[in-house]
């Protein structure tokens, strides 16, 4: 018995409407490989929250310039794969609430993969416990605290040593030329006040006599007095733990009324600072947290020379920080691809493990996310220039 053939009443429906699909997804094919080519072009966002305004920015304008230098030289060369690097900046005046405020705007709003170059103790302890819940790292700090160093957040890469690391190399420079009795100027804040145990410590430990500290405005208004305080414990020594104004306030009031070295840390001398202390400048010793800019000797600084004279822009320790920490960045950026996520650089950053920028080295790893402790003491001597 032969089968007979049977037509279903809704076939001829059925093969019209699979025409009509057919013909549909014909038409849209060409838009959607178009939408998806020009995904993969646009730019890779990187959110940074930074002191754009008030007292603490003409401090990190010179950091800026470096980190825009090293990116747009980066986007130049073609990105990472055709894709560039886009900054997303937004200004929250050295406020720690306001960068908290930022850096959700900046992945939630924005959509950045990264936060990048947080300035500032209580910002980044703010950031912390938000990074693990965005799954976003943050790259790049200008603090040194133990506090931030300590953190051991899988989201947090730091790029330079901390203050215990620069404390320690500073006052083991002063024992070891006969500089025993050390005092301590600090910054009344968070900076400050987490900083000041480790100087009395290292002290301690290096055998030198920790005479007393005092501590300073963050405006620096009261430099006056506390130089006059200080000149009371007669120490051979000052150990400046501050950064910015106060620097400036202090250090002049140190030449009025104590007369003796005055050591600070990386951060507490930057460019402005220089440049506001005038001749008044010379003889401030400083722990510098890279090799020195000026010299010609490794890869990655005459590639920072160039890039400096390219953008117009002079050669210095704060530019060539920022620089630095942008070609961090970058090598996460170029080791994640084109498909990068928030998740995928932090995994990314912490299987980097040795990164050889040209002559100037960094470490991670799972255990570490610490990326460099390299310390060296600078003293400026005529015309803002470091002497080594």
């Amino acid at each position: 018995m032969t089968t007979p053939f049977i037509v279903h009443p809704c076939a001829p429906r059925r093969r019209l409407l699979q025409s009509l699909c057919a013909s549909a997804c014909a038409l849209a094919w060409p838009a959607l490989a178009q939408q998806r080519s020009a995904d993969a072009k646009a730019a890779i966002l990187i959110g940074r929250s930074s002191a754009l305004s008030g007292p603490m920015a003409p401090f990190l304008t010179p950091v800026h310039e470096g980190q825009e230098a090293a990116l747009a030289d980066f986007n130049e060369a073609g990105g990472v794969a055709g894709r560039k690097v886009q900054l997303v900046s937004l200004d929250d005046k050295f406020d720690a609430a306001l960068a908290l405020d930022n850096a959700r705007r900046l992945v939630q709003d924005s959509g950045v993969v990264a936060l990048f170059g947080q300035a500032g103790t209580s910002q980044v302890l703010a950031l912390l416990p938000y990074l693990a819940q965005a799954r976003t790292p943050l790259v790049a700090v200008y603090t040194g605290s133990p506090a931030v160093h300590g953190a051991r957040s899988p989201y947090l890469f730091t790029t330079s040593a901390s203050y215990a690391d620069e404390l320690v190399k500073i006052v083991r420079n002063l024992v070891a030329i006969q500089t025993t009795r050390i005092g301590v100027a600090y910054e009344n804040n968070d900076f400050g006040k987490l900083a000041l145990p480790l100087v009395e410590k290292a002290i301690t430990a290096e055998g030198g006599t920790f005479v007393g500290a005092h501590a300073t405005h963050s405006s620096g208004q009261d430099a006056e007095a506390a130089a006059k305080a200080l000149a009371a414990l007669r120490p051979q020594a000052v150990v400046m733990i501050a950064a910015g104004p106060p620097v400036v306030a202090y250090v002049r009031a140190n030449k009025a009324h104590l007369g003796v070295p005055v050591y600070t840390l990386s951060l507490g001398a930057g460019a402005q600072v220089i440049r506001a202390l005038g001749s008044d400048a010379r003889g401030l010793a400083v722990a510098r947290t890279t090799p020195p800019p000026t010299r010609l000797t490794t890869a990655v600084a005459r590639e920072f020379q160039a890039s400096m004279k390219r953008h117009g822009h002079p050669v210095d320790y704060d530019r060539f920080r920022g620089y630095l920490d942008a070609r961090i960045l970058i090598e996460g950026l170029r080791a994640s691809g084109p498909s990068v996520t928030g998740a995928s650089l932090a995994a990314t950053l912490e299987g980097l493990h040795k990164v050889d920028l040209g002559g100037y080295t960094y470490q991670y790893s799972a255990q570490n996310r610490n990326g460099s402790s390299y310390v060296d003491i600078a003293v400026i001597g005529p015309d803002g220039n470091y002497m080594h």
